[in-house]
């Protein structure tokens, strides 16, 4: 039986039967969310190097992908059936990697082997060394070509696997972003769905002053790709555009997803400074004490 990482009621069954989430999965999924970030602040930390702010932020969507959205197992993690999700900015792994460990693919706390020699856990993903990748990334800018590859061979050999593949706003500087984005517009690949993580910031500024993206949904629409806008942190939000773009069989699917940098942390939100920055162990101990009361709504005692 080929079943995906389930919470509580949180569904799917060897055929992958659908369910449109309850307020009730909802609110597990954003516990969930927050129980990431945790392990991402304890892998960074114990790492002594890393990349923070995307990771924080696109907790929320890992969490939905991997407990809701995605069909996979975890036990076997080469099942011929499962969807694919491609990372395309990996050094953002660190989200990936705690959010399988949480789903089963391997145990929490193999997490704090983050960027060690020997470990499976490298700081940007390598397919062969963990079972559950799909590719190699660390240069910017291939995974959708990756994922146009796969997703024009599955329509060769008859195949109905949905491909999703993650990247950051700042990778769209990248000339090959483009390449990929007329390859799968030209051949409408429907079965890809897209997610731009727009946090606004890369390594050395925000992306406006660095290399101005907008308008990035009239560039992606020009080149044939149906666009779904949503806040990137409203986990329900984030599934309902999964299912609107099920239902879109003609042209591939970007979901421009809007984000805040280091997202749960109040004092690192929105500074591109974190881009590549881990925390050090008393900046570590004071996040985690935020997120464990939810800055400052869960009384002290109990963070």
């Amino acid at each position: 039986m080929h079943n995906v990482a389930t919470l509580r009621g949180i569904i799917l069954s060897k055929n992958h039967i659908y369910m449109h989430p309850t307020d009730q999965d909802i609110i597990v999924l954003e516990k969930k969310a927050e129980e990431i970030r945790e392990t991402i602040i304890e892998m960074l930390v114990a790492a002594g190097s890393g990349h923070t702010a995307g990771s924080l932020d696109m907790a929320d969507i890992f969490t939905a992908l991997y407990f809701h959205i995605l069909k996979h197992d975890p036990n076997n993690p080469e099942w011929e059936e499962r969807d694919r999700l491609i990372l395309s900015n990996g050094h953002i792994v660190p989200v990936r990697y705690a959010t399988m460990a949480h789903a089963g693919y391997f145990p929490v706390k193999e997490c704090l082997t983050l960027r060690k020699f020997g470990s499976r856990l490298q700081g940007h993903p390598e397919r062969l060394r963990l079972p559950g990748l799909e590719n190699t990334s660390g240069p910017l800018g291939e995974g959708l070509s990756q994922a146009a590859g796969i997703a024009y061979a599955n329509i060769m050999d008859g195949k109905k696997n949905r491909i999703f593949v993650c990247m950051g706003d700042g990778e769209q500087d990248e000339g090959n972003v483009w390449e990929a984005v007329m390859f799968a517009g030209k051949y409408a690949l429907s079965s890809i769905t897209a997610i731009i993580d727009r946090n606004n910031i890369q390594i050395d500024g925000m992306t406006e002053d660095i290399m101005p993206l907008e308008s990035l949904r009239a560039k992606y629409e020009a080149f044939n790709w149906h666009v779904i806008e949503v806040n990137g942190h409203d986990i329900a939000e984030f599934i309902m555009a999964t299912e609107e773009a099920r239902a879109i069989y003609e042209k591939p699917v970007l979901i421009l997803a809007h984000t805040i940098a280091g997202k749960g942390i109040p004092e690192i939100e929105f500074d591109y400074h974190w881009h590549g920055k881990p925390p050090t162990k008393d900046e570590a101990r004071h996040f985690l004490k935020e997120l464990r009361s939810a800055n400052g709504r869960v009384p002290n005692e109990y963070a």
